[in-house]
């Protein structure tokens, strides 16, 4: 199994381009990233400017999973614009159980066209295919509603409801837990054969 991931870049879909972000990223990240409804469910509170300048200079500037506890921020851009439209992210959670998480937040000007569900199935497929990951999951609040149709979109299973589990943003929450093996990724896109 692969212990790392270094993907070339862009990781090309057939409408985004995921790419590291840059300080050029900065004013198209603060447009999304500043909307508190958006925020809402997402582990971090509404960003401003030096926010984000302090990830792109922290944990946005990794841009390889070399070993597990690490993460990996690509933004997805729109390949016939150039437009940044959101970001997704990987994590490597353990070596040992080849464990992975997903997450994804996009601009809500551009929701409804299947890019967050283009840009996390790229994910999938790095985490699967070139990290070599057993098993990948997606956290939800269950307030959550679009993130939760998109994890149904992917393939994935719920297999959790935990009932108001974590105090989360002043109040509890309720969170709906998602997964996807490798061997069901590969019998869902394996290459048909000549």
């Amino acid at each position: 199994m692969p212990t790392e991931l270094r993907p070339s870049y862009p990781v090309r879909t057939e409408r985004l381009l995921l790419r590291p972000l840059t300080t050029a990223d900065v004013d198209a990240l603060v447009a999304y990233r500043s909307i508190p409804d958006l925020c809402r469910f997402v582990p971090f509170p509404p960003q401003n400017r030096a926010d984000i300048e302090a990830r792109l200079e922290g944990v946005f500037a990794n841009h390889t999973l070399t070993g597990e506890g690490q993460n990996l921020t690509l933004g997805v851009e729109v390949a016939a614009t150039g437009e940044l439209i959101g970001d997704v992210i990987l994590f490597y959670h353990s070596q040992l159980h080849a464990g992975g998480e997903v997450g994804w937040i996009l601009n809500p000007r551009y929701g409804g066209h299947g890019y967050a569900t283009e840009a996390a199935r790229a994910l999938l497929r790095l985490g699967f295919e070139e990290l070599g990951l057993r098993r990948i999951i997606a956290r939800i609040d269950e307030r959550n509603t679009a993130s939760a149709r998109l994890a149904h979109r992917l393939g994935m299973r719920q297999e959790a409801r935990l009932v108001e589990n974590e105090f989360f943003k002043g109040e509890w929450s309720t969170e709906l837990d998602f997964a996807m093996l490798a061997t069901e990724w590969f019998a869902s896109h394996a290459s048909p054969t000549p």
